[in-house]
């Protein structure tokens, strides 16, 4: 099964397209923070960027709710691309 659910931080404005085949997609990106104990017991926190693609409904609600700085919770699945 590949399933995700990432809550974190809207990082950048929301880029709209619209396809060939008239379907829109939204690109943003999303800041997750990871809390952690290191060897001397110390509590820190790292964080993780994560590129998200919207489609179908979920365009109108990041039209809406989408800026800079907004918390929100998402779920999907995960897709890993790598670019030389």
């Amino acid at each position: 099964m590949n399933h995700v659910n990432l809550i974190g931080k809207v990082t950048s404005e929301p880029k709209f397209t619209q396809l060939e085949n008239g379907r829109k997609v939204a690109k943003v990106s999303l800041a997750t923070k990871e809390f952690y104990l290191d060897a001397d017991g110390n509590m820190k926190s790292r964080s993780n960027w994560h590129i998200l693609s919207a489609w179908g409904k979920w365009i109108k609600v990041l039209e809406e709710f989408g800026s800079v700085g907004t918390q929100v919770a998402v779920e999907g699945r995960l897709v890993s691309r790598f670019y030389n």
